[in-house]
Formats: structure tokens, C-alpha cells, sequence
């Protein structure tokens, strides 16, 4: 029997204010408050709110038949406590329903995966012990920003604990395979993949409201019906969206919401079920292990890392972050802590695309992507002036490490000592 995976994703970085070369030095502050706490309220008043009501009453409609997943990173939680915590307490009603799976992903929406094990190893387990604070649920499953994997990723994931990850269909890594199968890693046959179906994820995304596509409109039993004529054998069909596409990248207007409430109906009626990824995961078995030697991604013609790090603006801007990685572990600074972990959001790179963002644009709050550069060096000048401030002048990379290794020693020492402590308590 068919299944259907619905996996949203939600995030939204802080974004920079206007910062100059002469406030290095001067000044501290990196946000621009307004523009966050006006975007991320539209958002919830288009999209969250309407949304997740939807959800809830689709999962209740159907007496829990209904089933989907969300990965929600860490700064785009901390802004809905701020700004709408009355989203926050939608998510924890859903999550009381047994029917809505939260995964893991990076707390800063990062790049940590490619740059940083260990700062990525940090990312997760904050994550993770975000998600079960809030919503009671310990994840299962892992998912990394902008859905980045790669063998060597898959390596980390799975020695962190985790036995399920989420990655793109893409065609340069699947081949003549489809991505309607449970598949495996290469590198680490135990973590189960499962690969994202970009055609009828895409359909829903990009495509629903394009009067210009051969096939709008779309309306669910037509998608169900697509769903359903796949082969028998193809027993899975993981759709992946941003959670915007309801309500903000697909307007209340366009029919979005009425199409999704519809999908459960039509797929029922067919036969055809809805899925958690730890369902999935334990229902069903891998057919086939992938090879992924360079990272992929579900962004972009070429689902490559290159809308991050394509250019050298990119590469400079993420090197010069990382070089100062070593000194932050260190810091005990909480304000120092908190901009390491907002500078570190995706998006930022991504500005500085020249692909995607040669001029002005609706996703970017830049002109171009060369403005976007200048903007996040100077905020990293000033920051990486704050880090170099906690340490006595003259004190090199290696005297550091050394340090971190001592502490890193001592931690371990202490953990081992509290474990025989318990040990011998139980035995008394």
C-alpha cells in the first residue's frame, strides 16, 4: 500500500540592519528588529496560523489518519516565542495529537555540516534538546538545512545516534532510480534515506498557481491520481515543502489551502496512506544504498552546495566565520554566543549569491549580492573583534588548542567520574 510523507520545513533568520564600516567598533547591535518582527508576524498571520488550525482539524477530521513531520530550526523558534507565541503553542497542540513527528536539524540553520564537525555536532544536540523542551518529542529523525547531505554527512549524522535522514531526490544522485523507495547510505548502511520526490513537491511549491503550466490547475484528486498511477512496487512518495508554501509563496487566494484540505479525502479513498519518517523508517524496508561523494541539496537547477558557497564572496565570508570558531568554543560571553549562532544562518550566504541574486530581489534585503558582502563583513569585522577582545593580546591559534584540549580532556574526565559515581551509589 501507498504512503504519503509530508514534511514541512519552517525557518527565518535574524536579519542584519544596515552596517557600516565607521560602526565597527561602535556599535554592537547586528539586527534589524523591525523588519524581523514584521516578517515573521506576516508569516504567521498568512501562513502558521491558518496552517497549522488546518492541520490540527484535517489529523482530528480524519481520527489520526492523517500524519506529517516539521523541522523548525532553532533561531526561527526563538523568534515565535518573541514575536508569536501563539504559534509555539499550536505546534505543542499538535504534537499532543501523536500524528506530527519534529526532527532535528542544525539550532543556526547552518553550514556547520560542510565546514565544522564539531560546531555541528554543537547545532544538533542544541536542537534536539530545544524540540523535546518545547514539544515533548525526542527526534528521531535528522534533517539538515536545505536538506545538505553527502557520504561523509552521513557519517556524522549516524554517530550522533540517529538511524533516519532526509535528503533530495536529486537525479545526479539517484540516476535511473526513483525516489520512491526507501534507500540506505553508503557510507553508513544503518541510516535509512529517505529522498525527497521533486516533481509532485515542486508541483505543489512552484507550480500550483502558474497559469502558464500544462497541467494547472491542480487540484488534489488529480495529484492523488498521479500519486496512485506510479508504479505498485513504489510504495513511498516523500513530499517536502517550506511550510510557507501555504498561506505566503501560494496565497490564501490561489485555492492552496481548499487543494490541501482536499488530499486526504481523495488518498483515503484510494487506498493510499499518510506517514510519519519514523514510520516510514520503521515500516519499511531499504532497497538500495547511495553513494553521495560531494554534497547535494534540494536547492536549484544543479542541487549542489553552489547557492551557499558558488562564489568567492561566499567562500571568504564563511572561511573568515569558521577561522574564529576555535576562540568562540572558549567564550563563555552570552551575547557573544547568541551573534555566533545568528551569523551563522544559511541565508546570509545566500545573499551573497551572484546566481541568484545579481541585483535587487524580493528574497534578498540587498541590492546585489556584492552589497550583501559588505554588509555581513563588516558585522564579522566587528564580531571577530569582540572574540579576539576575550583573550589576552598576542595569543596564537595553537596555544588555544591546546586549551580546548585540556578542557575537552577534563570534560570527558568529569563525565566518566560522575557515571562511576552513580554506578557506585546503585551498588550501595
Amino acid at each position: 500500500m501507498k504512503t504519503i510523507c509530508f514534511y514541512f520545513q519552517i525557518h527565518q533568520p535574524f536579519r542584519l540592519k544596515r552596517y557600516r564600516f565607521f560602526d565597527i567598533g561602535a556599535d554592537h547591535y547586528y539586527y534589524d528588529d523591525f523588519s524581523n518582527e514584521d516578517i515573521i508576524h506576516g508569516i504567521a498571520q498568512r501562513s502558521l496560523f491558518p496552517a497549522n488550525n488546518m492541520m490540527l482539524d484535517l489529523i482530528k477530521e480524519y481520527n489520526g489518519k492523517f500524519k506529517l513531520a516539521f523541522s523548525i530550526s532553532g533561531i526561527a523558534l526563538e523568534q515565535l516565542e518573541v514575536y508569536v507565541p501563539e504559534a509555539i503553542e499550536q505546534f505543542k497542540e499538535l504534537a499532543k495529537t501523536g500524528c506530527v513527528e519534529f526532527l532535528a536539524e542544525t539550532y543556526d540553520h547552518s553550514l556547520a555540516s560542510l565546514t565544522n564537525p564539531e560546531e555541528f555536532r554543537r547545532q544538533v544536540k542544541a536542537h534536539s534538546e530545544k524540540i523535546e523542551l518545547l514539544f515533548g518529542q525526542k527526534p528521531k529523525v535528522f534533517r539538515n538545512t536545505e536538506l545538505i547531505y553527502s557520504d561523509e554527512i552521513a557519517s556524522l549524522v549516524t554517530a550522533m545516534g540517529f538511524t533516519t535522514m532526509l535528503t533530495e531526490g536529486a537525479k545526479h544522485v539517484l540516476g535511473w532510480k526513483s525516489p520512491n523507495y526507501l534507500y540506505s547510505s553508503a557510507s553508513a548502511p544503518q541510516l535509512k534515506l529517505l529522498t525527497r520526490n521533486m516533481k509532485f513537491s515542486d508541483d505543489i511549491s512552484y507550480r500550483f498557481s502558474n497559469y502558464d503550466w500544462n497541467e494547472y490547475p491542480l487540484v488534489a484528486d488529480k495529484l492523488i491520481n498521479w500519486i496512485a498511477a506510479t508504479p505498485e512496487s513504489e510504495q513511498l512518495i516523500n513530499i517536502f515543502m517550506n511550510y510557507e508554501v501555504l498561506g505566503s509563496l501560494q496565497s490564501a487566494e490561489t485555492g492552496i489551502f481548499e487543494f490541501f484540505k482536499a488530499i486526504p479525502r481523495f488518498a483515503l479513498a484510494k487506498g493510499i496512506s499518510f506517514s510519519t519518517p519514523s514510520e516510514v523508517s520503521n515500516t519499511l524496508k531499504s532497497v538500495d544504498e547511495l553513494a553521495v561523494p560531494y554534497p547535494c541539496s534540494w536547492a536549484g537547477e544543479e542541487k549542489d552546495t553552489s547557492p551557499w558557497l558558488g562564489n568567492i564572496l561566499q567562500k571568504e565570508a564563511i572561511n573568515k566565520l569558521y577561522n574564529i570558531a576555535e576562540k568562540v568554543h572558549l567564550v563563555t560571553d552570552r551575547r557573544i554566543l547568541q551573534d555566533w549562532t545568528y551569523l551563522q544562518a544559511s541565508d546570509h550566504f545566500n545573499f551573497m549569491s551572484t546566481k541568484l541574486f545579481p541585483g535587487p530581489s524580493v528574497y534578498s534585503p540587498y541590492e546585489n549580492a556584492y552589497d550583501a558582502f559588505n554588509n555581513y563583513m563588516n558585522v564579522l569585522s566587528d564580531f571577530i573583534d569582540r572574540v579576539n577582545g576575550q583573550f589576552p593580546e598576542g595569543v596564537e591559534n595553537e596555544e588555544l588548542n591546546a586549551l580546548l584540549t585540556t578542557i575537552l580532556n577534563q570534560e570527558k574526565e568529569i563525565k566518566r567520574l560522575q557515571k562511576k559515581v552513580k554506578e557506585n551509589q546503585k551498588q550501595l
